[in-house]
């Protein structure tokens, strides 16, 4: 037998009385700090909802315009013109060059006189001669007869017409409304053209195409190679110190600033090289949708390396483990079993990662992205801009006609990101609803 003492007995504990008054203040007072904190995080949620209604509020209200258009009715009386034509080359293919010397832009600039009185010539665009030729090629009998053709107003009838403007403008603007010869129009030329020195004429098409070719290298390179270099340094790489100093590489990179890493694409992409004597040109065309989204791979491949790591960390080992207990090889538990339960996570890091590379400008703006681009890029290889840059330049401008288009092309900017994001979440919950 032992001869341990007994363990002393423990003493009853008194019950607790709720209804004394220390307990119902300490009550009133835990009840208390959790109605602040309820109200201190709504209050958090209101105001970060009201600062984004304001900015997108703010944006509508000065980018609306920028999708319409001011046109004034134009009288050109074509046969006293006397405009040189080859009427049969311009029915031929070879309309542009049958208008080519035919002084077009004069020619409007003329009715514009004749129609407005002097000074009628600063009541349309700079661009009006295009909308002219365009109805000539599309109907050549109209060179045989007078005509009255919408052509877009100038930005000083534009702004006039919206109530901005010097008194002179908007007397004039009245005199036009008053004889009907002033109209407003969607304006699908901003969404179909490209940059321009005349407000009126800008689009953002081809700044937009140049953003989808650039965003389309930057997910076909950075996707692949974060997710595989997560895979390795997650279920293939043996801890030691060089994966300790990768791992500590990738975090410091993904802190990086964005204009570093327009300099390492400057360097590489678009520097001179220089072997045995023998000096070697840029590898890759300069301002190029290709080099952009090489640029931009760099930048966002640490941010998807790492939100791929987190979500294979967080597959339970159990999976793995009743893999490999029914005769799985390690590739096919991993690609069969982990990866796909993983893809949710890995998509919302591809989000995050796609999202920044979509806004950003200063690593573009090195590499040569800020060219005046006339037309849209037709390749990987060709001349691009994207719309951040597009709408930093347009930022600059003096007119203030491109403050409209700058705000209409940021709504763009808006929706282009919501889209992506949208396709992003909606293959993230499909994941989510097989597994």
């Amino acid at each position: 037998m032992s001869n341990a003492p007994a363990p002393a007995p423990v003493p009853e504990r008194a019950p607790t009385d709720w209804k004394t008054a220390a307990m119902q203040r300490r009550i009133r007072r835990r009840y208390g700090a959790e109605r602040r904190f309820r109200f201190f995080g709504l209050a958090a949620v209101v105001l970060s909802a009201a600062f984004l209604a304001f900015l997108l509020a703010t944006m509508v209200a000065q980018g609306w315009r920028g999708f319409t258009r001011t046109d004034v009715a134009l009288t050109i009386d074509f046969p006293a013109a006397s405009m040189p034509v080859d009427r049969a080359q311009l029915k031929s293919a070879g309309a542009d060059l049958a208008l080519a010397g035919a002084e077009l832009e004069g020619a409007v600039k003329a009715a514009a006189v004749k129609s407005f009185g002097t000074g009628g010539e600063t009541f349309i665009s700079d661009s009006a001669w295009l909308r002219v030729r365009d109805a000539i090629k599309r109907d050549p009998s109209i060179l045989d007869r007078k005509l009255v053709i919408d052509v877009p107003a100038s930005t000083l009838i534009d702004q006039a017409e919206a109530g901005r403007g010097s008194a002179e403008a908007q007397a004039q603007i009245v005199r036009l409304r008053q004889a009907g010869l002033v109209s407003r129009h969607f304006n699908a030329d901003f969404l179909g053209e490209s940059d321009s020195t005349d407000p009126v004429a800008v689009g953002i098409w081809g700044a937009l195409k140049g953003s989808l070719l650039t965003m389309l290298v930057t997910f076909a390179i950075a996707f692949p190679v974060g997710v595989l270099s997560a895979i390795y340094l997650e279920e293939y790489a043996p801890r030691n110190r060089w994966t300790d100093l990768i791992e500590v590489s990738i975090n410091n990179l993904a802190a990086v600033p964005s204009i570093i890493f327009g300099l390492l694409g400057l360097a590489v992409f678009l520097g001179s090289w220089e072997i045995g004597g023998v000096r070697f040109g840029p590898l890759l065309p300069r301002s190029a949708a290709l080099v952009g989204g090489l640029t931009l791979a760099l930048m966002i491949m640490p941010v998807i390396v790492i939100a791929s790591r987190n979500a294979i960390k967080a597959v339970p080992p159990s999976i793995r483990d009743a893999a490999l207990g029914i005769g799985a090889s390690p590739i096919q538990v991993v690609f069969h079993h982990v990866l796909p339960l993983a893809m949710p996570g890995i998509l919302t890091g591809t989000i995050i990662g796609m999202a920044r590379a979509l806004g950003e400008t200063a690593p573009l703006l090195l590499i040569g992205m800020r060219a005046f681009i006339v037309t849209p890029p037709g390749g990987l290889t060709d001349p691009a801009t994207v719309l951040p840059v597009q709408i930093f330049l347009w930022s600059d401008e003096v007119s203030r006609g491109f403050v409209e288009k700058t705000s209409a092309a940021i709504l763009v900017l808006l929706v282009f990101l919501l889209a992506m994001n949208g396709l992003a979440i909606y293959l993230r919950n499909k994941f989510e609803t097989r597994w």
